[in-house]
């Protein structure tokens, strides 16, 4: 036989995450299980005998013995705010001695700093901070992430930050999904005597004459940019409103860019049913979401996308992930990676969604994959691993999928493959990463 790209074998379980919500196996087990991967698509899964009868390991360019270990799909990123400058650690303090978020903002502290940082940055020194990111998210065992703009709120630095999270998807062997986010606040600078944005308690700013801003000239100037794929948009407390929110939304869509929506993370707004009224292709956060959001998400097929590691580092209520499997709501979860909550992990994501909210491990495997991919609108298998879908999976250091949670804190990942080459071990990097001009 010719030489196909990969197969692993011998796993102790696969885990395919193929099953349902409510099913008897949602994580979809294959014990001693094998796969293989041709052309970056998985060409086999089942049982290692009959895998390894059609695709001999010696004859694959990437060969595993995962003899002891679990196998799970990559995991799929679905919200992440990874391209920024700067450091917030000490708002992180200030938040431990009972600093609200709010006053961080009010004070010019939060996204407004970061905002500051990231307009002062220039585009490699974003493009490498990005890219360290991406290193340790794909060690973690992420395969595809979605990227927010919106530490920019302006024309140029918005178009800057999606310039750098292209390039990023060009050079890094995980998959970027670009979202634009210029409704991410209404910046504080807008409007400071000089207009240079160093200080962030400049003059009070017009949120519709800033929504303005976004639809007339930010939007438009996206859209011919051609990077992103969604618009997205924070509709809460401190943010902006429902009619404003909307506004937002439907201009993108009407410019070919899917709508999501920040929904009812820190009060209850109505973001969650302006999501369902869009069509959204997720809503986020959903702290503060009732049984009739809820209700109203799963009738629209809205995904909603929870964010436990966001009310971790905001000592926070968290959202009530049980009661929306009940409803059959597809959960997903994703890191939130951002200054505010400074983790790349969809594991640590994972354990605090099954400590904290209820999902099982099972559930949560299936969170941060087959349902992260569906709140990016991929339906061709991504974030499973079944014949067709991407070739993107990861090795365990562990022989079940429930060592994810079980062994919180520590990163269980020992191989991870992308369309079926491996591009991370514990010991190496496997692709060049230097930042060409």
């Amino acid at each position: 036989m010719a030489e196909f790209t990969a197969v692993v074998h011998g796993a102790a379980e696969v885990a395919t995450a193929t099953g349902g919500l409510g099913s008897d196996d949602p994580a979809g087990i294959v014990e001693d299980g094998s796969i293989a991967v041709v052309d970056g698509a998985v060409a086999a899964v089942g049982p290692t005998d009959e895998v390894t009868r059609e695709y001999p390991p010696e004859n694959a360019a990437h060969e595993v013995d995962a003899s002891g270990q679990a196998v799970i799909p990559g995991y799929v990123d679905s919200h992440t705010h990874a391209c920024f400058a700067g450091d917030r650690a000490d708002e992180f303090e200030a938040k431990l001695r009972g600093t609200t978020y709010g006053e961080l903002l009010a004070s010019g502290g939060g996204i407004h700093r970061t905002v500051r940082a990231t307009r002062a940055a220039s585009d490699d020194e974003l493009l490498g901070d990005l890219l360290d990111h991406l290193d340790v998210m794909v060690a973690h065992g992420t395969t595809t992430v979605e990227v927010k703009s919106g530490y920019g709120l302006d024309t140029e630095t918005e178009l800057r930050m999606l310039d750098v999270v292209d390039r990023a998807d060009d050079r890094h062997p995980v998959d970027v999904v670009a979202t634009f986010m210029g409704a991410h606040a209404v910046p504080r600078d807008y409007g400071d005597p000089g207009g240079d944005g160093t200080s962030g308690t400049g003059a009070p700013v017009d949120a519709d004459d800033y929504v303005d801003r976004v639809v007339d000239e930010q939007l438009p100037a996206v859209v011919d940019q051609g990077v992103a794929e969604f618009c997205d948009v924070f509709c809460d407390e401190g943010a902006f409103t429902v009619d404003q929110s909307r506004r937002v939304l439907r201009a993108g869509a009407e410019r070919g860019l899917t709508p999501k929506v920040h929904a009812e993370e820190l009060a209850h707004r109505g973001g969650a049913k302006l999501a369902a009224e869009v069509g959204a292709a997720s809503a986020d956060h959903l702290l503060h979401a009732t049984d009739e959001d809820v209700a109203a998400l799963v009738a629209a097929g809205v995904t909603p996308v929870l964010l436990p590691g966001t009310a971790f580092g905001l000592g926070a209520d968290y959202a009530d992930a049980r009661a929306m499997v009940e409803a059959g709501a597809p959960v997903a979860v994703a890191t939130d990676f951002n200054p505010n909550c400074h983790s790349q992990s969809v594991g640590f994501a994972s354990a605090l969604a099954c400590v904290e909210m209820g999902l099982t491990p099972a559930e949560a495997l299936i969170a941060g994959t087959k349902h992260a991919a569906l709140a990016l609108d991929r339906t061709d298998g991504l974030g499973t691993l079944r014949e067709g879908a991407p070739g993107d999976a990861v090795v365990l250091a562990a022989p079940s999928h429930v060592h994810i949670p079980y062994q919180y804190g520590t990163n269980v990942v020992d191989a991870v493959l992308k369309d079926g080459s491996v591009v991370s071990t514990p010991t190496h990097e496997s692709y060049d990463r230097e930042v060409q001009p």
